[in-house]
């Protein structure tokens, strides 16, 4: 009776993975992939292994270093929970496109990602920017990521706390 209730287990557990994966391919994007975009960066960059020299200001006090990033899909994690192709946010974002720029922009207050610009030449991405602001009664923070293939990557992160003095903090990534 044990190895009966097991293998239905295991065999209803293998239907729901692949009715999910099935459901999940047949989604089509409405905005621009940025966490597949991410994830094909981490793994391209994770083969060629560049030297980056990083800097991390916090209220302008910097410190630099050259390393090499051992777990891109983590360095570039803030990048990827910005995807605004999340099913409770469709229909929110107003797109422009022009030749080589898409802009995704929303006014909505609950959607932290206000705005994403993509410049490409042809298909290929040259920079991306992403603008990220959180306010609340107590707490208001806002973010600009700026991605640079090849060349540079920026995180800047303004945050204020209700009767606390504001932090501003930037990490920044250059490739040698």
């Amino acid at each position: 009776m044990n190895k009966k209730l097991i293998l239905l287990a295991f065999a209803l557990g293998c239907f729901g993975c692949n009715q999910r994966e099935e459901s999940k391919a047949n989604t089509d994007l409405l905005y621009f992939d940025i966490n597949s975009y991410f994830k094909r960066e981490a793994t391209r960059l994770k083969k060629i292994n560049p030297e980056i020299v990083k800097e991390v200001s916090v209220n302008g006090t910097a410190e630099q270093r050259k390393l090499r990033i051992t777990d891109w899909e983590k360095e570039f994690a803030i990048f990827s929970n910005a995807d605004i192709n999340k099913a409770s946010w469709k229909g929110s974002f107003k797109i422009e496109k022009a030749e080589y720029t898409e802009s995704y922009t929303s006014n909505n207050k609950r959607i932290p990602v206000k705005k994403v610009r993509v410049n490409k030449d042809h298909s290929k991405v040259k920079k991306l920017e992403i603008i990220i602001t959180n306010k609340n009664i107590l707490y208001s923070s806002g973010d600009t990521l700026i991605y640079y293939p090849d060349s540079l990557y920026q995180i800047k992160k303004h945050q204020k706390i209700k009767l606390l003095k504001a932090k501003t903090y930037t990490v920044t990534g250059r490739f040698k």
